[in-house]
């Protein structure tokens, strides 16, 4: 077991109450592992206490990196939340912490 931290790093970003999470790895390699442990069904899961949506993942393989786009992610939207992270940002570190075989 590998925690995606030690192979990718994470970016956040958001739309209302929709949350993007890229995770891009350090290198080039570990792409194919990311394509093949990382889905979209895994990453519901493993944020299963926040992600109330769909999940869907996006690859981008000219600059080896996926997206996944989680719906109903950020409460009543960025705009209106009273959470101390309304942007989510933290949920890229929180994706980091998801181990893979």
């Amino acid at each position: 077991m590998i925690k995606l931290s030690k192979i990718a790093h994470s970016r956040a970003g958001d739309k209302g109450n929709i949350l993007m999470l890229s995770l891009i790895p350090f290198e080039e390699k570990h792409y194919g592992l990311l394509l093949e442990k990382v889905t979209a069904e895994k990453v519901k899961e493993h944020l299963s206490h926040l992600i109330k949506g769909e999940v869907i993942r996006y690859e981008i393989p000219g600059i080896h990196a996926l997206q996944f786009t989680c719906y109903q992610a950020l409460g009543p939207g960025v705009t209106t939340s009273l959470a101390l992270d309304a942007h989510g940002k933290s949920l890229s570190y929180a994706l980091l912490e998801m181990e893979i075989e």
